[in-house]
């Protein structure tokens, strides 16, 4: 079985960040591991609370998953300090992973900022040139590529500044009132639109979390980049799909929808 790692914050409502990841990584079939960048208190409402581990304890995890369950896939969300992202990068290096995805995550889907000005720098220079692929959203795109994405042109532009400043294949997804759910991956000089629907479920807590993971979990069975990110933009549209309802603000989506088993029989008297 292959193994993915997450490098992420804990959420405590349980739809984004590590606990997304897992559910994710499990849903595609991939064993789970992680080392936690910070502990949030969140729900669907918004973030409450940020309180982040120090660089040393991160490493101690890293050293403790890379020396014993290797990962084929390291997929890296919240990192909110310009410490913590040095020392992911050095143990990166390190270890001599391999089909690294990042999902530069700036502003929680609830509008909280979780990470800070000298921290994207950080990211720009140490983390995202070891990247495979990097998967910023609209915002996320205009502060990497450092220009206005308007149209889906301005997407393209974006996406070629962005993987040939850092050297790494770069999704721009879309939304944000661009396009309906289209995604663009720029990869070696050419690109590839990804055309989705848009589904009408306002429950979108943790997509950019659930998207990365299912893209890692797919390079971490051997998937080529194309297909990974064809197969997770499938698996993030039946999670929304399934339309489940929880919280009184934007709410998670179901993981496991496509899971259907004994054990997942609902209990009858």
């Amino acid at each position: 079985m292959k193994s993915a790692l997450t490098i992420a914050g804990s959420d405590s409502s349980g739809g984004a960040g590590i606990q997304a990841d897992i559910k994710t990584m499990c849903a595609n079939h991939v064993f789970a591991t992680s080392a936690i960048t910070a502990l949030t208190a969140q729900n669907t409402l918004g973030v409450t609370g940020i309180m982040d581990v120090t660089a040393e304890f991160l490493a101690k995890q890293l050293d403790a998953v890379f020396t014993d369950i290797y990962p084929d896939a390291v997929k890296i969300g919240m990192v909110s300090s310009s410490d913590l992202i040095e020392m992911i990068a050095k143990k990166l290096k390190e270890y001599k992973a391999e089909n690294i995805v990042v999902d530069p995550v700036m502003v929680a889907t609830s509008g909280a900022r979780l990470i800070s000005e000298d921290a994207i720098e950080t990211l720009k220079k140490e983390l995202l040139p070891l990247a495979t692929l990097i998967t910023p959203n609209i915002p996320e795109a205009e502060v990497l590529s450092e220009m206005e994405i308007t149209d889906e042109a301005s997407m393209v532009e974006a996406a070629k500044k962005i993987s040939e400043n850092f050297g790494c294949a770069t999704l721009v997804k879309g939304g944000h009132q661009i396009n309906d759910a289209n995604d663009l991956l720029y990869s070696n000089i050419s690109y590839v639109w990804f055309k989705g629907k848009r589904i009408n479920n306002s429950n979108t807590h943790g997509t950019g979390c659930t998207l990365s993971s299912a893209i890692a979990s797919n390079l971490a069975k051997g998937y080529d980049l194309d297909t990974s990110v064809k197969r997770a933009k499938d698996y993030i549209s039946g999670a929304l799909g399934a339309m489940l309802d929880l919280g009184k603000g934007s709410g998670p989506m179901d993981h496991s929808f496509a899971i259907d088993n004994e054990y997942t029989t609902e209990y009858e008297e």
